[in-house]
């Protein structure tokens, strides 16, 4: 019997306060939560599947009783916990490295001290990643990191982003959100780093359309959903073919927000898709997890990175140094 190709799924647990911080909501800092509500119904979710996913997860709410609860019912379903940094800012890759190092040990001390193992994988919030940060990751002997997109969409987000949130100061890191033009010449396929200390750290890219280099991530396909039903599954079994076709194991994204309506989720109005009720959400992502099931042996990143044990490799020095 031939073996089914791989595909992964992973879940960046981006809480309410994260999204309102980063669009320069100054009532971020009370920490509203949403996760009481998401974290249950992601998890009925992947259990209807049948699917053991990688959540990555961030530390400031690891800290804080939901999020060392989510982390605990995250565990406790099966799914590998990961690292998606303390302050869950985009502009990391603008951090020194001391700073770096502190970022990803408060986490991970936060991830042990919520019952889960310490973590192997990582995702910079926003895509961000930086040289320093993957030798930082390197050196803590992490597995992989999960922090690239391979787009060339990424400048055309951070300008509607921008143009949406409050007036900002230059510098503040907003105008570096989301990657420029060069993430379009990254691999679509996982990789090993070549760093100072040698070849280990893999790199999983989240997967966009192979050849066209769009997104396929679950917000990207809400959002074509919301146009039309049909072109939205039209343009996911177009992505999964051509993946088939070049032989790039799918690695699709999602978030809260996936199964969350705008009730679930104020002062997330400039946010697109939290129009849409929270019940057709999670009915579109049934969907669309039922037709990645459908091609490929679904899986957490982390399972993904042991089982396919990546061969190729890529230059840490390709990357900006960091600060």
């Amino acid at each position: 019997m031939t073996a089914r190709p791989l595909a992964s799924v992973s879940i960046d647990l981006d809480n309410l306060w994260a999204y309102r911080k980063t669009h320069g909501d100054p009532e971020w800092s009370r920490y509203p939560s949403f996760l009481p509500s998401a974290v249950p119904r992601l998890l009925e979710v992947l259990g209807e599947q049948r699917l053991t996913t990688t959540v990555f997860v961030v530390g400031a709410d690891v800290v804080r009783e939901d999020g060392a609860k989510a982390v605990n019912e995250i565990t406790a379903a099966g799914h590998e916990v990961g690292n998606h940094s303390f302050g869950h800012e985009p502009w990391l890759h603008r951090y020194t490295r001391a700073r770096l190092e502190d970022e990803l040990r408060r986490t991970d001390d936060a991830i042990v001290e919520a019952g889960a193992p310490l973590p192997l994988g990582f995702r910079g919030p926003g895509f961000s990643l930086s040289r320093d940060l993957v030798e930082v990751l390197a050196g803590r002997g992490y597995a992989y990191d999960a922090s690239t997109l391979p787009t060339w969409i990424g400048p055309f987000a951070r300008a509607y982003h921008n143009r949406t949130a409050p007036p900002h100061e230059s510098g503040d890191g907003r105008d570096e959100l989301f990657g420029g033009f060069s993430r379009v010449l990254a691999p679509v396929h996982a990789y090993r780093w070549r760093t100072s200390a040698g070849t280990g750290l893999v790199e999983l890219p989240v997967t966009t359309m192979p050849l066209l280099r769009t997104p396929i991530h679950g917000s990207y396909l809400l959002q074509l959903h919301e146009i039309s039903p049909r072109l939205a599954r039209g343009y996911f079994k177009t992505a999964l073919r051509l993946c088939l076709a070049r032989k790039v194991a799918p690695s699709l994204l999602l978030h809260p927000t996936d199964v969350l309506g705008g009730a679930e989720a104020p002062g997330m109005e400039f946010f697109p898709g939290m129009a849409t009720p929270g019940g057709r959400k999670v009915a579109w992502l049934g969907w669309v997890l039922r037709a990645l099931r459908e091609h490929f042996d679904v899986v957490g990143t982390g399972e993904y990175v042991h089982r396919s044990n990546p061969r190729r490799e890529r230059p840490v020095t390709c990357l900006d140094a960091g600060r």
